[in-house]
C-alpha cells in the first residue's frame, strides 16, 4: 500500500519530467502552477512581509527561467528551485539588512497545515493562538535554524531535500533540525513558567 506521500512524490517527478520537455516560457508557467504558492509561502517565511515576499518570489521565477537550461537533473526539480529561491532570500536579507528585523505580522493562514476547520468557533480560536504562538516562535529563531523547521515541518521536505537545497550534508540538517527542536522547548518552556509563576 502506498502512503500518500508516495502517490505526491510519484505525480510530482512525473509532472517534473513532462515539465522539463517544454519550451521554457510554457515550462516556467507550469513550474509557477505546481510549486508558486509552496515558494511564495516559504519565501514568506524569511522575509516577513509580503512586498518583499512577492518582490523575491518574483525574482526567484525569473532566474528560474532563465536557468531552466542548465537544470542537469542530479535533484527534483522542487529541490533546485528551494535552492534559488533560499539564495534569493538570503541574498535579499543581506542587500537590505532585514536578518534582525522582528516579527510584526503573525502568519497564521499562510500554511495550510494551520489551516484545519475545527468544529467549534472556541477550538479555533484556540488553536489558532497556539498556531500563532508557535509560529512566532519558529520565527524568531536564527534563519540556519528556522529554514530547516520550515522545510520539514510546513513544506514536507526530506532531510536529504533539505540538504541538497541548501548544500549541507543530511548530518548537519539533522543537527540543526535537533538544535533548533531544542531552542523552541526551551523558549516554550520559558514561556509556560513565565505564566504559571
Amino acid at each position: 500500500m502506498h502512503s500518500s506521500a508516495d502517490v505526491r512524490d510519484a505525480f510530482l517527478i512525473a509532472r517534473e519530467r513532462e515539465i522539463l520537455q517544454m519550451e521554457a516560457l510554457e515550462a516556467v508557467k507550469a513550474i509557477m502552477d505546481l510549486y508558486g504558492n509552496e515558494i511564495k509561502r516559504f519565501v514568506y517565511t524569511y522575509m516577513q512581509n509580503p512586498a518583499d515576499t512577492d518582490d523575491v518570489t518574483q525574482e526567484v521565477f525569473i532566474t528560474v527561467y532563465e536557468k531552466l537550461p542548465e537544470f542537469q537533473g542530479r535533484s527534483m526539480l522542487r529541490s533546485w528551485i528551494y535552492a534559488i529561491a533560499a539564495n534569493k532570500c538570503k541574498d535579499h536579507l543581506r542587500k537590505w539588512n532585514l536578518r534582525n528585523r522582528r516579527l510584526k505580522e503573525k502568519m497564521f493562514g499562510h500554511f495550510p497545515i494551520l489551516r484545519n476547520n475545527p468544529d467549534t468557533p472556541e477550538e479555533a480560536a484556540i488553536k489558532q493562538h497556539a498556531a500563532s504562538q508557535l509560529l512566532e516562535r519558529v520565527l524568531s529563531l536564527p534563519v540556519k535554524y528556522r529554514e530547516v523547521i520550515v522545510l520539514y515541518y510546513f513544506h514536507d521536505l526530506s532531510v536529504k531535500e533539505i540538504g541538497e537545497m541548501l548544500h549541507e550534508k543530511e548530518g548537519t540538517v539533522r543537527t540543526r533540525l535537533d538544535r533548533a527542536r531544542e531552542k523552541l522547548r526551551a523558549l516554550l518552556s520559558e514561556e509556560r513558567s513565565e505564566r504559571d509563576g
